[in-house]
């Protein structure tokens, strides 16, 4: 079967004139001169038709680069205008991410320092609480050194001495 193709059409069509004008030479009634002539018409006529397909091939891959042309410029302005899209999409899902984690930290902040405000305060309570209790063995230390006499005033006021080294060195809040 034939296949058609662009320049086997072109080809086909000057093989069949060439084979035409061989069968009408050697066919011919005509003489020489109108032979010739005959020919010349024909030839300049076939040239004519091949000038015009020519121009015509070539006014339709001028269209067809045109419109190629147009299709890849509006298809890249729709890629373009895709990306816009995304990146915008993108950009206000970042805003909202961040105005949630703001909001999530405003609201934990306050929670979270009532909660080292009450740390806080049982560690000063605690303290408190320990110094009382050093003040009052110092002082019990101190009563019964006084009752025990002189001999053992010495050795209370050792201790005592000793007990407010402690003392001291219990951190103040």
């Amino acid at each position: 079967m034939y296949e058609r193709r662009g320049g086997s059409v072109f080809s086909s069509f000057l093989l069949g004139a060439l084979f035409g004008a061989v069968l009408g030479l050697l066919f011919a009634p005509r003489t020489g001169e109108e032979t010739r002539e005959m020919l010349t018409e024909k030839a300049n006529e076939y040239w004519g038709q091949a000038g015009e397909m020519y121009a015509t091939g070539v006014d339709r891959v001028t269209d067809v680069v045109a419109s190629g042309q147009n299709v890849a410029g509006e298809r890249g302005e729709e890629l373009r205008a895709r990306i816009d899209e995304a990146r915008a999409r993108l950009q206000e899902q970042v805003a909202k991410s961040t105005d949630v984690a703001k909001d999530k930290v405003a609201e934990t902040a306050p929670v979270v320092k009532e909660v080292v405000d009450k740390a806080a305060a049982g560690a000063k309570s605690g303290v408190d609480f320990a110094k009382d209790k050093a003040n009052q063995g110092l002082d019990f230390v101190a009563k019964k050194a006084t009752a025990v006499g002189a001999a053992t005033a010495d050795a209370a006021d050792s201790a005592v001495e000793e007990a407010e080294k402690v003392v001291e060195d219990v951190p103040e809040v």
